[in-house]
């Protein structure tokens, strides 16, 4: 399930360890805060505070899991967050938290590749293979750009209903379509 995110959210999101947060909850199931602080290497205290913020606006919740004690399970909310940048067009500081949103992801898919270069040597000759860089040039329209990724999203979406196979392993997919700037960059 995924979350278009409002104005609120996205200011709450918008914090590096919050974002890492959400990130390591959605890619590893429900977590303490003990658990989640040494995994992120930050204190409990913090990641406490940090997981009611976002728990606040939605994108946590508290999970079922029995715990020790006082120990509180947390949980993502949502399998994915999503937004347009125009959704927040009156609201220059939700506008700004999405800026800084696109920038630390996009940081961090880079940092997450580079990692995958620098160690695709120990990896086994088949991911090696399975494993694919492409960049593409094309001339479309606005409304053709948003017609490709929308069936790039179904065939994701297609994928990710199947049941994963033994062999199966968390994989980083990126699509990001956008127009060229002025200079040839």
């Amino acid at each position: 399930m995924e979350v278009h995110l409002s104005g609120k959210q996205i200011r709450v999101l918008a914090h590096p360890l919050r974002a890492r947060l959400l990130g390591a909850l959605r890619l590893g199931g429900p977590a303490t805060a003990t658990k989640l602080a040494g995994q992120l290497g930050t204190n409990t205290g913090a990641t406490s505070y940090h997981l009611r913020q976002l728990a606040d606006v939605g994108l946590v919740a508290e999970d079922a899991t029995p715990g020790r004690g006082r120990e509180r399970w947390w949980r993502a909310a949502h399998e994915s967050s999503s937004w347009q940048s125009d959704d927040f067009a009156g609201d220059p500081d939700a506008r700004a938290a999405a800026e800084w949103m696109q920038n630390f992801w996009l940081r961090r898919f880079t940092e997450q590749a580079e990692a995958w270069h620098r160690n695709q040597g120990n990896d086994s000759k088949e991911w090696r293979a399975a494993a694919n860089f492409s960049d593409y040039w094309l001339e479309l329209s606005a409304e053709q750009l948003e017609a490709l990724t929308e069936e790039v999203d179904a065939v994701i979406e297609r994928y990710r209903a199947l049941p994963p196979p033994a062999d199966a392993r968390k994989v980083n997919y990126y699509v990001y379509g956008f127009p060229r700037q002025a200079d040839g960059s």
